[in-house]
Protein backbone atom coordinates (compact mmCIF):
# COMPACT_ATOMS: atom_id res chain seq x y z
CA UNK A 1 0.00 0.00 0.00
CA UNK A 2 1.04 3.42 -0.42
CA UNK A 3 0.44 6.29 1.55
CA UNK A 4 -2.32 7.66 -0.15
CA UNK A 5 -3.81 4.26 0.31
CA UNK A 6 -3.01 4.56 4.02
CA UNK A 7 -4.35 8.24 4.64
CA UNK A 8 -7.66 7.49 2.44
CA UNK A 9 -8.09 4.28 4.52
CA UNK A 10 -7.49 6.43 8.01
CA UNK A 11 -9.82 9.63 6.52
CA UNK A 12 -12.55 6.57 5.92
CA UNK A 13 -12.80 5.12 9.25
CA UNK A 14 -12.26 8.69 10.81
CA UNK A 15 -15.39 9.86 8.53
CA UNK A 16 -17.20 6.32 9.87
CA UNK A 17 -16.30 7.12 13.57
CA UNK A 18 -17.74 11.12 13.25
CA UNK A 19 -20.47 10.09 11.11
CA UNK A 20 -24.24 10.62 12.75
CA UNK A 21 -26.80 7.96 12.01
CA UNK A 22 -30.10 8.80 11.65
CA UNK A 23 -32.63 7.13 14.23
CA UNK A 24 -33.84 4.15 12.95
CA UNK A 25 -31.01 3.25 10.50
CA UNK A 26 -27.79 1.53 10.83
CA UNK A 27 -24.55 2.03 9.25
CA UNK A 28 -21.46 -0.89 9.31
CA UNK A 29 -18.14 0.12 7.36
CA UNK A 30 -17.22 -2.98 5.36
CA UNK A 31 -14.08 -3.17 3.25
CA UNK A 32 -14.24 0.68 2.61
CA UNK A 33 -17.70 1.24 1.79
CA UNK A 34 -19.91 2.90 4.26
CA UNK A 35 -23.45 1.30 4.19
CA UNK A 36 -26.27 2.34 6.08
CA UNK A 37 -29.80 0.26 5.81
CA UNK A 38 -33.18 0.94 7.95
CA UNK A 39 -33.38 -0.97 11.22
CA UNK A 40 -34.57 -4.63 11.29
CA UNK A 41 -38.47 -5.77 11.29
CA UNK A 42 -40.46 -7.77 13.95
CA UNK A 43 -39.24 -11.47 12.80
CA UNK A 44 -35.51 -10.49 12.74
CA UNK A 45 -35.77 -9.37 15.94
CA UNK A 46 -37.41 -12.31 17.63
CA UNK A 47 -35.28 -14.92 15.65
CA UNK A 48 -32.32 -12.58 17.76
CA UNK A 49 -33.88 -12.58 21.01
CA UNK A 50 -34.91 -16.11 20.15
CA UNK A 51 -30.85 -16.90 19.95
CA UNK A 52 -30.10 -14.36 22.73
CA UNK A 53 -32.34 -16.02 25.58
CA UNK A 54 -30.37 -19.43 24.47
CA UNK A 55 -26.84 -18.58 25.43
CA UNK A 56 -25.62 -19.72 28.86
CA UNK A 57 -24.84 -16.25 30.70
CA UNK A 58 -22.17 -17.92 32.99
CA UNK A 59 -20.31 -18.19 30.45
CA UNK A 60 -20.61 -15.89 27.17
CA UNK A 61 -21.60 -12.52 26.54
CA UNK A 62 -24.17 -12.47 24.27
CA UNK A 63 -24.94 -8.77 22.89
CA UNK A 64 -26.08 -6.59 20.43
CA UNK A 65 -25.21 -3.55 17.87
CA UNK A 66 -21.85 -3.99 19.46
CA UNK A 67 -19.05 -3.05 16.22
CA UNK A 68 -16.26 -5.58 15.43
CA UNK A 69 -12.69 -4.87 14.51
CA UNK A 70 -11.24 -6.97 11.72
CA UNK A 71 -7.70 -7.01 11.34
CA UNK A 72 -6.10 -5.89 8.37
CA UNK A 73 -9.53 -4.99 6.57
CA UNK A 74 -11.14 -1.27 6.57
CA UNK A 75 -14.08 -2.52 8.16
CA UNK A 76 -16.16 -2.15 11.23
CA UNK A 77 -19.41 -4.22 10.59
CA UNK A 78 -22.28 -4.67 13.58
CA UNK A 79 -23.25 -7.95 13.61
CA UNK A 80 -26.98 -8.41 14.30
CA UNK A 81 -25.89 -10.67 17.33
CA UNK A 82 -21.61 -10.37 18.93
CA UNK A 83 -21.32 -13.84 21.20
CA UNK A 84 -17.78 -12.94 23.37
CA UNK A 85 -16.54 -15.83 26.03
CA UNK A 86 -16.03 -13.95 29.74
CA UNK A 87 -12.30 -12.22 29.43
CA UNK A 88 -12.10 -13.00 26.01
CA UNK A 89 -11.93 -9.03 26.16
CA UNK A 90 -12.60 -6.67 29.01
CA UNK A 91 -12.75 -3.48 26.62
CA UNK A 92 -13.92 -0.25 26.90
CA UNK A 93 -13.95 0.80 23.54
CA UNK A 94 -16.49 0.42 20.84
CA UNK A 95 -15.15 -2.11 18.96
CA UNK A 96 -14.55 -5.63 20.09
CA UNK A 97 -11.42 -7.35 18.19
CA UNK A 98 -12.96 -9.74 16.27
CA UNK A 99 -10.04 -12.44 16.78
CA UNK A 100 -11.85 -12.15 20.45
CA UNK A 101 -15.69 -13.34 19.51
CA UNK A 102 -16.54 -16.84 19.26
CA UNK A 103 -19.65 -16.39 17.01
CA UNK A 104 -21.15 -13.97 14.90
CA UNK A 105 -24.44 -14.10 13.70
CA UNK A 106 -26.30 -12.17 11.26
CA UNK A 107 -30.34 -12.42 10.32
CA UNK A 108 -31.00 -12.01 6.43
CA UNK A 109 -32.92 -9.52 5.13
CA UNK A 110 -33.83 -8.65 1.98
CA UNK A 111 -31.13 -6.00 1.12
CA UNK A 112 -28.61 -7.95 3.01
CA UNK A 113 -28.55 -11.31 1.20
CA UNK A 114 -25.02 -10.41 -0.25
CA UNK A 115 -23.62 -8.76 2.02
CA UNK A 116 -24.08 -11.53 4.26
CA UNK A 117 -23.68 -14.76 2.47
CA UNK A 118 -20.32 -13.36 0.62
CA UNK A 119 -19.22 -10.14 2.28
CA UNK A 120 -19.27 -11.00 5.53
CA UNK A 121 -18.55 -14.51 5.21
CA UNK A 122 -15.27 -13.41 3.83
CA UNK A 123 -14.57 -10.38 6.33
CA UNK A 124 -15.33 -12.57 9.51
CA UNK A 125 -13.18 -15.88 7.98
CA UNK A 126 -10.51 -13.36 7.09
CA UNK A 127 -10.93 -12.14 11.05
CA UNK A 128 -10.67 -15.62 12.25
CA UNK A 129 -13.91 -15.51 14.14
CA UNK A 130 -14.98 -19.24 15.21
CA UNK A 131 -17.96 -19.81 13.74
CA UNK A 132 -20.13 -17.53 11.88
CA UNK A 133 -24.23 -18.37 11.55
CA UNK A 134 -26.40 -16.84 8.76
CA UNK A 135 -30.34 -17.06 9.80
CA UNK A 136 -32.11 -16.63 6.69
CA UNK A 137 -36.33 -16.37 7.14
CA UNK A 138 -36.30 -15.85 3.92
CA UNK A 139 -35.64 -19.62 3.01
CA UNK A 140 -35.75 -21.07 6.42
CA UNK A 141 -32.57 -22.38 7.12
CA UNK A 142 -29.49 -21.94 9.31
CA UNK A 143 -26.53 -21.79 7.42
CA UNK A 144 -23.64 -22.13 10.42
CA UNK A 145 -20.35 -22.14 8.81
CA UNK A 146 -16.62 -22.79 11.21
CA UNK A 147 -13.20 -23.25 10.57
CA UNK A 148 -11.86 -20.20 9.29
CA UNK A 149 -8.89 -20.05 6.54
CA UNK A 150 -7.10 -17.92 4.07
CA UNK A 151 -6.80 -14.05 4.05
CA UNK A 152 -8.38 -10.46 3.25
CA UNK A 153 -11.18 -11.04 0.15
CA UNK A 154 -9.80 -15.01 -0.74
CA UNK A 155 -10.83 -15.69 3.62
CA UNK A 156 -13.78 -18.21 3.77
CA UNK A 157 -14.73 -21.33 6.00
CA UNK A 158 -13.80 -24.89 5.06
CA UNK A 159 -17.11 -25.84 7.10
CA UNK A 160 -20.45 -25.09 6.37
CA UNK A 161 -23.92 -26.89 7.86
CA UNK A 162 -27.00 -26.02 6.41
CA UNK A 163 -30.27 -26.88 8.99
CA UNK A 164 -33.56 -26.02 8.50
CA UNK A 165 -35.91 -24.35 10.72
CA UNK A 166 -37.46 -26.48 13.10
CA UNK A 167 -33.92 -28.88 13.87
CA UNK A 168 -31.54 -28.19 16.34
CA UNK A 169 -28.43 -26.16 14.96
CA UNK A 170 -25.29 -27.48 17.00
CA UNK A 171 -23.48 -24.66 18.25
CA UNK A 172 -20.40 -26.86 19.47
CA UNK A 173 -18.30 -23.57 19.66
CA UNK A 174 -20.65 -22.83 22.77
CA UNK A 175 -21.71 -25.89 23.57
CA UNK A 176 -25.41 -25.90 22.97
CA UNK A 177 -27.81 -26.97 20.36
CA UNK A 178 -29.72 -24.41 19.06
CA UNK A 179 -33.69 -24.86 19.01
CA UNK A 180 -35.18 -23.13 16.01
CA UNK A 181 -38.22 -24.35 16.36
CA UNK A 182 -39.33 -20.73 17.28
CA UNK A 183 -38.31 -19.28 14.28
CA UNK A 184 -40.21 -17.04 11.96
CA UNK A 185 -40.48 -17.00 8.44
CA UNK A 186 -40.61 -14.48 6.18
CA UNK A 187 -42.28 -15.02 2.15
CA UNK A 188 -39.58 -15.75 -0.41
CA UNK A 189 -38.69 -13.14 -3.17
CA UNK A 190 -36.32 -13.61 -5.99
CA UNK A 191 -32.85 -12.86 -5.26
CA UNK A 192 -30.42 -11.65 -7.77
CA UNK A 193 -27.59 -14.38 -8.01
CA UNK A 194 -24.29 -13.32 -9.84
CA UNK A 195 -23.08 -15.70 -13.16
Amino acid sequence: MTAVDDRLITDVAKFFEDLVVPEGFKAELLRGDIVMMAGPDWVHNLIILHVLKQIPLDRWYPVQTQDIAIPGETSEPQPDLVVVEHGAFDGPGRLVPAPATTLLVEVVSKNSVHTDYEVKRSMYAAGRVPAYLIIDPFEAVCVLLTKPTGRGEEADYDMELTTAFGLPVPLDVLGIKLDTTEFRTLPKFKRYRRP
